[in-house]
């Protein structure tokens, strides 16, 4: 089982979301965050936010993870979301993103962030997964996908 299948409920799942900028995703996920957790939004938006300023979190090939520390958070928590239209990033590769793992984790996190973006990291360089993602029709089928997928084992 993989650790992003841990830390992904079906309710973080959201699919065809209508924004225009990181901004909004970030505030999007600020109020689930707030609603499902208890942190308020504006701790959410701002963690993320300062996270993007040190360098974009735009992976390249459509994928975003913008990620940060939460005072007061017990355990990593994620949610996906997948853009009706793709957005600015600031990746790398310049293209647009539809593909977002938002991850947030507690301020103390150690290993477990690093492992966590890690296996993201292979989720999403895998471009048949980006593909069967992106066309998948409901949120039940996306969180499935995901949370089946297994990581390659590190070989060090």
């Amino acid at each position: 089982m993989s650790l992003i299948s841990k830390i992904l409920p079906v309710a973080n799942v959201f699919l065809d979301l209508d924004v225009g900028s990181k901004k909004r995703v970030f505030e999007h996920v600020g109020i689930l965050f707030e609603n499902s957790h208890g942190i308020a939004r504006s701790v959410i938006f701002d963690s993320l936010f300062a996270r993007e300023k040190l360098g974009s979190t735009g992976l390249g090939q459509g994928v975003a993870i913008p990620h940060g520390r939460i005072k007061g958070l017990k355990e990593a928590v994620g949610a996906f979301v997948r853009l009706k239209e793709p957005i600015q990033f600031d990746a790398p590769d310049s293209k647009p993103v539809s593909l977002i793992f938002v991850l947030l984790v507690p301020a103390n996190a150690t290993d477990l962030h690093l492992q966590i973006l890690s296996e993201l990291a292979q989720l999403f360089s895998d471009k048949q997964l980006r593909e069967e993602l992106l066309a998948l029709p409901d949120a039940t089928a996306v969180w499935e996908k995901i949370s089946n997928w297994e990581p390659y084992a590190s070989e060090f």
